[in-house]
């Protein structure tokens, strides 16, 4: 039976490892923070955010509404309170639709 390496999830992530993650600046990120109660990061003794999984989704969420369907700040605030649940079920399954889509443009250049 063949050794299958396990994905290693991070507990936190750093300001920047998001801002890399989403392409933009820490200012937008921080913005966000304060208009999104969702956005929970733990800080350190420092002040500095560290993001855990699950703030990284709630991002990824935002950015979804905000920038993919255009809602306003104000409309992805009370769409996230109206139907968190459905938001982040959506979110789950167009996170798995993309995996699926980096495989198959993988498998088509290796063809």
């Amino acid at each position: 039976m063949p050794y299958k390496e396990r994905d290693i999830n991070k507990m936190y992530y750093t300001m920047g490892e998001v801002t890399e993650m989403f392409n933009v600046n820490a200012s937008q990120i921080r913005f966000y923070e304060k208009e999104f109660d969702i956005l929970q990061p733990k800080k350190n003794k420092k002040g500095n955010r560290l993001f855990t999984p699950e703030d990284v989704e709630n991002l990824k969420i935002i950015f979804h509404l905000v920038n993919d369907k255009g809602f306003t700040l104000k409309g992805a605030k009370e769409h996230l309170k109206t139907n968190s649940g459905d938001v982040k079920e959506n979110q789950k399954i167009i996170a798995s639709l993309e995996k699926i889509k980096t495989f198959l443009v993988k498998l088509n250049e290796e063809l």
